[in-house]
């Protein structure tokens, strides 16, 4: 680390970004190299100039601040600030992660400030953090309206109601739109337990579908059926997801 910790502020508010900095103006050791106004500009800058330190808003345009973690691989140390949100800041308290609750005093974010420099130290310990963290937050029961998808350097946000199914594939679970294919690295089980039931089906535990997508159950082999698409996809069908399936149609 250079003898000045690098930071950058992520924030879509300009009053927000020039309280940051001017609070940071009485901390010499500390050099903002990038502000950015959305997390795709954060994405880029912590990928390109690889700051020490981020100030991370988590109610941003295009893409929020947990949605931008996901997408980075050796995340920096972060502060989180936010408006008032309680399943976050009980997700942040849990894995004892600092975050600043909008608005905050000079000496709240003197204070954070200490223990991320502090934290600076031990960077698999905030590696740790940060992916508890994420998982905490995948623990929020509301169903998703969209996905964030990275490949390479491209990010995609995927609109739900445009998912055709999803299929397990080894870490990853293929999201399958009808225009295209996106790789995701999260769980059957979190897709399950974060797509609305009313829309979407397990028909296996290597496959979920969108209800509507369904033209026909077909009879396979012996008690074993397929589940065949609009556009003649045939997706395996479980026993209990043919029970599943039985129900709903009903």
């Amino acid at each position: 680390m250079s003898s000045k910790i690098t930071a950058a502020i992520i924030d879509d508010e300009k009053l927000a970004q020039d309280l940051v900095e001017n609070y940071l103006k009485r901390h010499d050791n500390v050099e903002v190299i990038a502000k950015c106004n959305n997390g795709y500009e954060g994405l880029k800058i912590i990928n390109e100039k690889k700051p020490d330190l981020i100030f991370l808003d988590i109610q941003m345009p295009k893409i929020n601040g947990f949605e931008m973690l996901e997408l980075i691989d050796n995340p920096p140390v972060i502060i989180f600030s936010t408006a008032f949100d309680n399943f976050a800041l009980k997700a942040f308290e849990v894995n004892a992660t600092d975050y600043l609750l909008k608005p905050y005093s000079e000496e709240r974010f003197d204070e954070a400030l200490a223990k991320a420099i502090a934290q600076l130290k031990n960077k698999e310990e905030n590696t740790g953090k940060i992916k508890s963290l994420i998982e905490h937050i995948d623990e929020n029961p509301e169903y998703l309206d969209r996905v964030v998808v990275k490949n390479n350097q491209k990010i995609s946000i995927i609109a739900v109601e445009d998912l055709l199914y999803l299929e397990a594939q080894d870490d990853y679970v293929m999201l399958k739109t009808k225009e295209s294919k996106h790789l995701k690295q999260k769980t059957m089980k979190y897709f399950e337990a974060h797509l609305n039931p009313k829309d979407f089906v397990r028909t296996h535990r290597s496959y979920i579908v969108r209800l509507e997508f369904i033209k026909e159950i077909e009879l396979f082999e012996k008690d074993t059926y397929k589940a065949v698409l609009h556009d003649g996809t045939k997706i395996p069908v479980s026993k209990n997801g043919y029970d599943k399936l039985k129900d709903l149609f009903k």
